[in-house]
């Protein structure tokens, strides 16, 4: 294989150096049109490799806690397009052979051919291997003429093509399984952004949507003639209110064994004098002007930093790593320390690098925050953990890298 993909490579070099401006107009669409072919072609290669690789457990073997999150760090993906290409890889490898087919030979894009698996998997037992066959072949034939959203909706009425008699009874299941797929599929998800903006994005079942639009709308009418907020920013404002309000009551669960609060870090003469910029546990800098207004309701920590940014003096020792300790711990490893994982502080553990019961201290220089997974993996011994300058580094076992050379973890990196 690898020498078909150096072929591959090579021609992709000559199309490269082609003098586009010299092509005529049929050519440049001919051309476009085969782009997209051996595209999808080599798409589909590479689902069938990723597939490969999750059933050997390759991922696993090598320290990481999932075929995604490997596949985040070896490919430079984001962390969504990793776990839906490993998805992706399984919903095609358990598609009936004619999609894999066309997807090999150009004839239907990756897009398409997850929405005739998908479809294909969700027909009522009851229509049987005659039926599925059927829809299958027309589907495939269907996706010469329809985009991905056309052809999932046609997808919705195939069986009333294939199996008349099975159709509305198949209807009626499908909405009850649409219910408990929007429940089974409730989500929120916070994005940091590179422009300042943190993006709010999910899914919400009914019952949870009509709770937060009832407790919004009260917070959402405009404040006066002179309030020129747009409905989305009067929103975005009544949610932030909320969110104050809960904090404010008390009685929210701790979270890593602190009581939920609002942590800006900046020293302290630099606040009341607000020529720096604080920063929130999560790594995000706010303005001086947004750290003076927390302050009034929020925890503010003085921490002092050295030249390398590493917390120095913040807790004396305890068993167990919280309070100041913990948070300085989440400032300096931002999650899970890891190399290539992303899970954040809140799924994370403190570690005592020199084991506690054989004697060592709770305290940062000897501590790394490991999320659950790779908690129990260091905890078996075939890696292990140190300091260097200060920052956790981890070294392999020798039969997955002979030279074992120091890993550090880059995802939670802070410039």
């Amino acid at each position: 294989m690898l020498e078909a993909l150096a072929q591959v490579s090579g021609a992709v070099d000559d199309c490269a150096e082609t003098a586009l401006w010299a092509l005529s107009d049929d050519e440049l669409l001919a051309s476009l049109d085969a782009t997209q072919v051996l595209g999808q072609r080599l798409a589909a290669v590479q689902l069938g490799l990723v597939r490969e690789l999750d059933g050997r457990g390759v991922a696993v073997a090598q320290g990481a806690s999932s075929t995604a999150g490997w596949l985040r760090e070896r490919l430079r993906l984001s962390g969504r397009s990793a776990r839906q290409l490993v998805q992706l890889a399984a919903t095609i490898d358990a598609a009936p052979p004619a999609v894999r087919a066309a997807l090999l030979s150009g004839a239907m894009t990756v897009e398409q051919g997850r929405v005739v698996a998908e479809t294909i998997a969700a027909l009522p037992v009851e229509a049987g291997p005659e039926a599925a066959d059927k829809a299958t072949q027309l589907l495939v034939a269907w996706a010469d003429r329809f985009d991905p959203t056309s052809l999932s909706r046609l997808g919705e009425r195939v069986l009333a093509h294939v199996a008349p008699e099975l159709a509305d009874q198949a209807e009626l299941k499908a909405l009850e399984r649409a219910t408990e797929r929007a429940e089974a599929r409730r989500h929120v998800t916070l994005s940091e952004q590179r422009n300042g903006e943190v993006r709010l994005s999910g899914n919400l079942d009914t019952e949870t949507a009509s709770l937060l639009r009832e407790a919004i709308d009260p917070l959402c009418a405009p404040s006066g003639e002179h309030d020129d907020r747009s409905p989305g920013q009067r929103r975005a404002d009544a949610l932030g209110e909320i969110c104050r309000l809960a904090l404010r009551t008390g009685q929210l669960p701790d979270n890593g064994g602190d009581r939920p609060q609002l942590v800006v870090t900046v020293p302290l003469e630099e606040l009341l004098n607000g020529v720096r910029a604080g920063t929130l546990e999560t790594g995000t800098h706010l303005t001086p002007g947004a750290v003076r207004r927390l302050a009034c309701d929020a925890g503010v920590l003085p921490v002092v930093l050295n030249g390398n940014s590493q917390v120095l003096d913040i807790g004396r020792q305890r068993r167990l790593f919280t309070g100041p300790l913990r948070r300085a711990l989440v400032l300096r490893d931002g999650g899970c320390a890891f190399p290539g994982c992303d899970r954040p502080p809140r799924w994370c553990d403190g570690h005592h690098i020199r084991h506690w019961a054989d004697g060592g201290e709770t305290a940062l220089g000897n501590a790394v925050l490991l999320c659950g997974y790779h908690h129990r993996l260091i905890h078996r011994g075939d890696w292990t953990v140190r300091l260097a300058d200060g920052r956790p580094e981890f070294i392999p076992p020798s039969w997955l890298d002979p030279l074992r050379s120091p890993r550090r973890n880059l995802y939670h990196l802070r410039c």
